[in-house]
């Protein structure tokens, strides 16, 4: 917790944080099934303690799949023994539907409060020395699950009045699953909008990022930070981005990170080496100077992860190696002698 608070200060730390995104590798390392790490809390904070305590992780994670809300709203998603989550059907087959739905209360939602108990769980645990890192998805990747990605944006064009209504909706859905996360304990909340980085500019700002923008000052307002997600080529939103006043924003491999250090003004860029070409397919000495690469280019505010989730499957000794090569490294200076 300290060295996060210096972390977004600007301040020197000993060592950067390491906030990489675990879910199916955090699961397996600690011999559980993935439907167990996404229907069980206990399995998942489990696996998180785990990971934090083999691999240097310096945030426990409640973050697990796509589909809380939308499970929650209504959506049927499956969730093989060992398998990542199917969901089945658009819950929003036609724009009228979404006048019949209706937001549903975190507590009261079968996946969303597992969430909260996870984070409760973890605030029993870890709460002021370990970052607890919540998690929603932003109004965008919301709406793409209730409605489809290919449908959605065809709605852009057609029914761009209705993706405002149902942008809204969602966006009050996730206020309501994030602020009752930072009541449960959570330091900071991840706003995963992934599809965001399909978008235009110009799309960007009509249909991300004034929700984002809602989302993160409701975090703010309940006393916690934020932690913006979006995966994929982010490199001509950056300037946009760094306008939704998110504390933490991640940003993927194929992003240089040295424009994002400089667009973020004030917000630590998270990330960003090669989560499968590096991290997965790559040998230790790979991840050793791709994570040394990274910290020399993120600035003061730097904070180390793969550019998305580390995959299913990676070798334990480049995770090692990277926790190396964070040791030696000086936020924004590279290595230190």
């Amino acid at each position: 917790m300290d060295r996060m608070r210096a972390t977004l200060a600007g301040e020197p730390v000993t060592r950067p944080l390491n906030f990489d995104l675990m879910m199916t590798f955090a699961a397996h390392h600690a011999g559980r099934a993935l439907s167990d790490y996404y229907l069980d809390y206990r399995a998942l904070c489990e696996a998180n303690l785990a990971v934090v305590e083999d691999f240097g992780i310096d945030v426990v994670q409640a973050i697990s799949d796509p589909y809380r809300e939308a499970a929650d709203l209504g959506s049927l998603v499956e969730f093989p023994h060992d398998g990542l989550p199917m969901l089945k059907t658009a819950l929003l087959a036609d724009p009228a539907d979404l006048a019949s739905l209706s937001p549903v209360d975190p507590a009261d939602g079968a996946r969303m409060s597992d969430r909260l108990a996870a984070v409760r769980e973890f605030a029993g645990q870890v709460r002021g020395e370990i970052p607890i890192l919540g998690w929603v998805e932003g109004a965008l990747a919301e709406a793409a699950d209730l409605r489809g990605v290919s449908t959605l944006m065809t709605d852009f064009y057609d029914e761009p009045d209705w993706v405002k209504e149902l942008l809204d909706f969602c966006v009050e859905q996730a206020i309501a699953f994030a602020t009752a996360q930072v009541d449960a304990g959570a330091d900071v909340v991840g706003v995963g909008d992934a599809i965001a980085s399909q978008l235009s500019p110009r799309m960007y700002r009509r249909y991300a990022l004034p929700y984002e923008q809602r989302l993160v000052a409701a975090i703010h307002d309940r006393g916690a930070l934020a932690r913006l997600h979006i995966c994929g080529d982010t490199s001509k939103l950056l300037a946009d981005i760094a306008t939704t006043g998110a504390d933490i924003i991640d940003v993927d491999w194929m992003v240089s990170m040295k424009a994002a250090a400089a667009a973020f003004d004030g917000a630590a860029p998270c990330g960003n080496f090669d989560p499968v070409g590096v991290l997965l397919q790559g040998n230790e000495d790979d991840v050793t100077a791709a994570t040394l690469a990274c910290s020399a280019d993120g600035g003061p505010r730097f904070i180390s992860m793969a550019g998305c989730e580390v995959p299913d499957g990676t070798p334990p000794g480049n995770l090692l190696a990277q926790r190396r090569a964070l040791d030696v490294a000086s936020a924004g200076d590279g290595p230190t002698p």
